[in-house]
């Protein structure tokens, strides 16, 4: 199937940011230990009681050995003093790429609430007990879709990708009855270490809030960044 239709003018797309509603971000309100956490959950927890769409959702950005920059969505699965959790194949694109240069940013884009916090720092590998807790939490689909995908590798077509799906079901069952899926060696989680976190807010006139924490040898500074 084809969609066709008018082309958009993205040139002409505009969006006004209130000028009023909340109080103006203050580098004063990055409090804590670290300074970035406790505003960052406290962001996170106003964009769930706000029903916006998947709000642990975070563009990560990668490179990979040749230096060219890669970006995808991916879902944040811990937050804590440590820095900002996800879970991948090892062998995915992802993965290969924090191997091979292990820094990553994650942008956290609640555009619905005017609101992104950018995060950046070194990755390191979330240690193997962790990663067995989290994925025992999983629902088992998800746990049988991850047995059958060679995440970011070609496969033939759809009905190939099914028919690994239907494979992994008849070795593990479908239930949780027919006992635990193993943790596949070649699947778990990298931890961003945050070294910038940047909270923005929009504002009227492109006159958006940008305050940003920086971690050095003598601990974080925080300052405001003109838009």
């Amino acid at each position: 199937m084809r969609v066709t239709g008018e082309a958009v003018d993205v040139s002409a797309m505009r969006v006004g940011y209130r000028s009023g509603g909340d109080d103006d971000l203050e580098p004063d309100w990055l409090t804590g230990e670290p300074i970035w956490l406790d505003l960052f959950e406290r962001w996170l927890a106003e964009a769930v009681a706000a029903q916006v769409p998947e709000p642990n959702a975070m563009v990560v950005a990668t490179v990979d050995p040749d230096g060219a920059p890669a970006t995808r969505t991916v879902l944040c699965k811990a937050v804590d003093a440590r820095g900002i959790v996800f879970y991948t194949n090892f062998g995915s694109d992802k993965g290969r790429h924090l191997d091979a240069n292990p820094v990553a940013s994650a942008t956290f884009p609640w555009v619905a609430m005017e609101r992104q916090v950018h995060v950046r720092g070194a990755v390191v590998r979330v240690d193997r007990d962790e990663t067995a807790a989290y994925w025992d939490s999983r629902p088992r689909g998800s746990r049988l879709g991850a047995v059958a995908s060679d995440q970011s590798r070609p496969i033939e077509s759809r009905e190939a990708l099914a028919q690994r799906a239907d494979e992994a079901e008849r070795r593990f069952g479908a239930s949780e009855d027919d006992g635990p899926i193993p943790l596949p060696d070649g699947w778990g989680g990298f931890r961003i270490e945050p070294r910038v976190v940047e909270f923005w807010q929009g504002r009227a006139n492109r006159l958006h809030n940008r305050v940003r924490a920086t971690r050095t040898d003598d601990g974080w500074t925080v300052a405001r960044l003109q838009p």
